[in-house]
């Protein structure tokens, strides 16, 4: 037991520092104002039913402006917040308000892109392609997106964060593996076993196919990649681009923005995602690295789908 306590708190302790710092030099009028404008959102969104009634919305130009409108209010306030409790003026600077103009566009666009083409004359066969190409045709504009991006603003850097210089591995495999009982009870809920595994989306166009193990590898392989996308985004961009200008509080905003992307999430997910991000955030501004936050996304998205799996299994 001794042994596994040092283990621990070896492989712990440098994150849990983390923490700690940034818990006792955050201000924390503008955390409560972040964490209520947070709760604010996540409050209208289910009452409201606004992710499900956006959804709804069959028109590219006016879905796309939902979308950025309600990206734009958790990415911008939260700077808003720093000017107004705490004099910190990040908009004076041209570089920062293009891309807090720009952000929310790249991930409204990333959702409201048109991408169903026709990849098969049998109807079923094309609905699961679709589904497959669905996650890495956005990964694919994205990234390309950030390169214009990086390239000229922020090319002496990596990547934001595409990584391996001094990482450490073990911490986020531990973090992954104390994970999994959280997701063993939330695949009891209804709620999360009605959303998990997004392999039914195409399960039931495989019926009587040959090697089904394949194309389910393949849908799970390329569902992963939506996370490749997500880390990329929110720890890459939205705190390694940001902190050139504002800092640790870049770390916020991120958290806010990252939050609105759950909306249609069970509750329980969404609200936890402000938290989560708030972690990584923390993380990826003292590694300068998303590799690790991204073995801990990927790890649980494949731990849920895992859990939606057995859970829907054994009712």
């Amino acid at each position: 037991m001794a042994g596994k306590k040092t283990l621990f708190s070896v492989l712990m302790r440098e994150i849990i520092s983390y923490i700690e710092v940034y818990a006792r030099t955050i201000n924390k009028t503008t955390l409560a104002a972040c964490t209520l404008l947070n709760a604010t959102l996540i409050y209208l969104n289910f009452y409201f039913d606004l992710d499900n009634k956006i959804d709804d919305t069959n028109k590219v130009v006016a879905y796309f402006g939902l979308r950025y409108l309600i990206f734009f209010i958790a990415l911008a306030l939260p700077y808003f917040f720093y000017l107004l409790f705490e004099g910190k003026n990040y908009f004076k600077s041209s570089l920062f308000c293009f891309l807090v103009l720009v952000s929310p566009a790249i991930f409204s666009w990333k959702m409201a892109m048109p991408t169903e083409i026709n990849l098969s004359d049998n109807i079923y066969w094309n609905y699961y392609w679709n589904q497959v190409s669905y996650w890495p045709m956005r990964l694919i504009m994205q990234v390309i997106l950030l390169l214009v991006i990086w390239y000229f603003c922020f090319r002496k850097e990596s990547f934001f964060g595409f990584t391996i210089k001094d990482f450490k591995w073990k911490p986020y495999l531990l973090m992954l593996v104390l994970m999994i009982p959280l997701i063993a009870a939330a695949s009891t809920q209804a709620d999360f076993l009605g959303m998990y595994p997004k392999l039914k989306d195409v399960n039931a166009v495989l019926t009587g196919v040959e090697n089904k193990w394949f194309y389910h590898l393949l849908h799970e392989l390329s569902y992963g990649s939506d996370f490749i996308s997500v880390e990329l985004f929110f720890r890459g961009f939205l705190v390694l681009a940001f902190i050139k200008i504002a800092g640790k509080d870049a770390i916020l905003p991120m958290a806010c923005y990252y939050c609105t992307i759950h909306f249609g999430k069970p509750l329980g997910e969404c609200i936890s995602s402000y938290f989560g991000g708030l972690l990584l955030g923390i993380v990826v501004f003292n590694t300068r690295s998303i590799i690790g936050g991204l073995i801990v996304h990927l790890g649980i998205a494949w731990l849920m789908e895992l859990g939606g799996y057995f859970g829907n299994s054994l009712k």
